[in-house]
């Protein structure tokens, strides 16, 4: 029988046959978050507004897709990480990248709403979030069985630096769209790299596969993780309102930025996150891991209250990149809380659930933007995002800052 799960358990290190072996033969996540993040700024970060706009959407047709695609992507989490417990993790990565290939082909080729919205049902526009995608929470279990527990603040800022630096990329990329027929030859590549990544999934060495078949998630770590997540759905909720896609698409009806200059922000932006993500990893060892999620959050939220108020695209563009630079630095930490808190048998599908939560979060957000937007009041999604993500800020600290992570006592 397993044995019940206490936050005060000590944290142990079993040493069993092929430990060792496993924890060299994991940089599939690594590897991982760069073909699962260059990708995505092709279509979700700076394209996909823009392109959508271009094929004929109004703003708040461009929101109900957007939010399609967040809360296909939050469920096809889930549905990975019940697949993976039963087919394995690599043929799930697998059937992952064709979807990206679906995806890319279909926002490639098709010119009506009904088609294009047929891109947002394979959960593909909403993965390039950190937490959705059926890629998270594979990726995120086998970190987390690949090192140290006391090296696992850095791991996990490592492996978001990995898909930052791959997201900046992508984002370069991006700002060389500027038409239609350039649009619709990024997103073939996009399809193209689907292809190359459901060829690597089955590729992988069989020492990729999780060590022990066991259910997702049991009811009872369901249970425990209600609260947290209901917290992480707020915060979720407050960045749906201002996901890249948004910004971008609210950068050009307020200030009429074209894709070359979207493209270099936003790939200076992910270069900024990437910093932060490294910084993020030493900080987490030196205060805790809930105290660099809400320290580095709340002054990033203040900073977005203030974009809308730019008198100009510059100053639009200086107070983003200075909201970004702190706005990240609670994801690894996060990640790295979340499969620490669970037995390890359940980390893919902590993971699945958590990120399912702040996906149905995040979904509402796109429409209220494009509404917004649509309806002239720019400032509007600014100002209930950063007041939302600082209500989180603060409950979360007041509810958690007293429950360590299970590794934290052997930083």
């Amino acid at each position: 029988m397993r044995k019940r799960f206490s936050w005060n358990r000590p944290c142990t290190t079993r040493s069993t046959p092929g430990a060792s072996t496993r924890r060299n033969n994991f940089p599939p996540p690594f590897r991982g978050r760069v073909r699962a993040n260059f990708p995505p700024p092709l279509r979700g970060r700076v394209r996909v507004g823009g392109h959508l706009e271009r094929r004929g959407l109004a703003a708040g047709a461009i929101g109900v897709v957007l939010t399609i695609g967040l809360l296909s992507a939050a469920i096809s989490g889930v549905i990975a990480a019940a697949l993976a417990s039963r087919i394995g993790r690599r043929a799930t990565l697998a059937s992952a990248g064709m979807l990206m290939t679906i995806a890319g082909a279909d926002l490639a080729l098709a010119t009506s709403p009904v088609l294009l919205g047929i891109a947002a049902v394979t959960g593909m526009l909403g993965a390039a979030s950190v937490d959705l995608g059926p890629f998270a929470s594979i990726e995120q279990a086998a970190l987390a069985e690949s090192v140290e527990p006391g090296r696992r603040n850095v791991a996990f800022a490592r492996y978001s630096l990995t898909g930052g630096l791959a997201a900046a990329a992508g984002a370069l990329v991006a700002g060389t769209a500027t038409s239609l027929d350039r649009g619709r030859l990024l997103f073939a590549l996009y399809a193209a790299i689907g292809l190359v990544t459901a060829a690597l999934a089955l590729l992988l060495s069989p020492r990729a596969e999780a060590p022990v078949r066991a259910p997702a998630l049991s009811s009872a770590q369901v249970r425990a993780l209600a609260p947290l997540s209901a917290l992480f759905a707020i915060d979720a909720l407050g960045g749906g309102l201002v996901v890249n896609a948004v910004i971008a698409y609210w950068l050009h009806v307020r200030f009429g930025a074209p894709a070359n200059v979207l493209g270099p922000a936003f790939a200076a932006i992910a270069l900024l996150q990437a910093a932060s993500y490294e910084a993020s990893g030493r900080l987490a060892n030196r205060i805790g891991l809930i105290r660099t999620m809400v320290f580095t959050h709340i002054p990033s939220n203040v900073l977005l209250i203030l974009v809308p108020l730019s008198p100009s695209l510059p100053w639009a563009i200086g107070l983003l990149l200075a909201r970004f630079s702190l706005s990240q630095m609670d994801v690894p930490a996060r990640q790295a809380y979340v499969v620490s808190i669970v037995p390890p048998a359940e980390r893919a599908g902590a993971v699945a659930f958590t990120g399912l939560v702040r996906g149905l979060g995040q979904a509402l957000g796109p429409i209220v933007s494009g509404a917004a937007i649509q309806g002239a009041a720019l400032g509007v999604p600014f100002f209930l995002a950063g007041g939302l993500k600082l209500v989180y800020d603060l409950s979360l600290y007041a509810a958690f800052r007293s429950r360590r992570a299970e590794h934290e006592s052997v930083n």
